[in-house]
């Protein structure tokens, strides 16, 4: 059942309400009167448009007692977190772009930035999280957290944050910060949005703005979390800037004790094992992407030879991979990955918004194209109109001979 009302008495079947809602919800019956339907979100666009205010949603739920919304104390969180991922005591990129965004955040709040460092043997990364922007270092070093399980890891968080209530916290949506992100939201009852692709603090408000792409990456919707703490968001690798590393830079660093032992751990990590040949699209400085231009598997060959060249990665279109031309681990956008390299190449590539989305912040664009209207070439720095069977190998060539290969 909808929680949208309708007054028909006072609708003039104007359509104006038709015509902004976001899910279709609305239309207009026999009588020519405004109905909804069960999509409605009760997203609340409808009503500023109404001309004569026939359109309501009812009050939300009281906020604490039987049945309400558990209240919550929003003055006692202040501070802005982040976790430290790292993998044999080798913290990831990610985590320090984390930093890089949380400082401006912090500085935005007028307000510290502190780092979660969770390991064995990692006092080294807990310096580095200073290095990179923390005020603070909450760090537990312990053998039951050497491997990543999700169960020490939230219940360490959920614990830390119990006790020194953040206002924010931030994580890097990588495969292990996805999975410990839901977990600590769910144990802490909070809001979480995933994905992120930008994040600002309302200057009125001070709640954080946490935008993302929405269906399929054909808008951008922005999420507050205006009774819940912390807040909570997690943002994809090469989104954000990593911030210089700074070693003069002094801070606090925090030690505490793990929650769980390891007889209460369920899981137990056997072992690990290597993916050899495995493409890493997000640290790669240099890719060459191709597209739906290059007609088919073989059609990568002259992508590979260029990419091969310039010491890249090779990278793809979603279309590409959907057709089974080449492994999804090299797809680049919305649905893929997104990067971040000093040199993106796209041949044969449109450039569909979802695509556009994983690579625009490259530091420089090459698009290679026959058609001239192709959106790809809005974004791009420089614009080949041409063949790419003609251009890319030309290019392999002239760029091995410069490089002296």
């Amino acid at each position: 059942m909808a929680l949208l009302e309708i007054n028909r008495d006072e609708c003039t079947g104007c359509a104006a309400c038709v015509e902004v809602c976001p899910f279709g919800s609305l239309r207009l019956d026999d009588e020519d009167i405004a109905v909804v339907d069960e999509t409605c979100t009760a997203c609340g666009a409808c009503l500023p448009e109404c001309p004569v205010e026939a359109l309501s949603l009812p009050p939300p739920p009281a906020r604490g007692g039987e049945g309400g919304v558990e209240e919550v104390d929003l003055s006692a969180y202040q501070g802005v977190w982040f976790w430290v991922e790292q993998f044999q005591g080798q913290a990831g990129s990610i985590s320090w772009e984390m930093a890089g965004k949380g400082r401006e955040l912090a500085d935005a709040l007028g307000t510290t930035l502190t780092a979660c460092v969770l390991g064995q043997g990692v006092e080294h990364v807990a310096q580095e999280a200073i290095c990179y922007g923390a005020d603070r270092v909450l760090l537990v070093d312990d053998p039951t957290l050497s491997v990543y399980r999700t169960d020490p890891y939230a219940a360490v968080l959920v614990d830390l944050v119990q006790r020194y209530k953040p206002e924010v916290f931030i994580l890097g949506a990588s495969t292990r910060g996805r999975d410990l992100a839901g977990s600590v939201a769910t144990k802490l009852r909070t809001g979480l949005t995933a994905d992120c692709t930008e994040l600002t603090i309302d200057p009125e408000t001070r709640l954080l703005r946490q935008t993302r792409p929405a269906f399929g990456g054909n808008i951008m919707a922005t999420i507050l979390c205006p009774h819940h703490r912390p807040q909570m968001a997690t943002v994809r690798h090469r989104v954000f800037e990593m911030p210089q590393m700074d070693t003069s830079r002094q801070g606090q660093l925090v030690r505490h004790r793990p929650i769980m032992g390891e007889g209460e751990i369920a899981s137990k990590v056997v072992d690990f094992i290597v993916q050899e040949g495995q493409v890493n699209l997000a640290d790669a400085q240099v890719i060459v992407a191709g597209g739906r231009g290059v007609g088919g598997p073989e059609g990568f060959a002259p992508i590979r030879e260029l990419a091969e060249v310039l010491g890249g990665a090779v990278g793809a279109s979603r279309s590409t991979v959907d057709a089974g031309w080449i492994p999804y681990a090299h797809q680049v956008g919305q649905t893929g990955r997104t990067v971040r390299p000093d040199l993106y190449v796209a041949c044969g590539i449109s450039g569909a918004i979802q695509h556009l989305a994983g690579m625009k912040t490259a530091s420089c664009i090459v698009a290679i194209n026959t058609d001239p209207e192709a959106p790809i070439f809005q974004v791009a720095h420089y614009g080949i109109v041409g063949d790419l069977f003609q251009v890319v190998p030309a290019l392999a060539q002239q760029f091995r001979q410069r490089l002296h290969k």
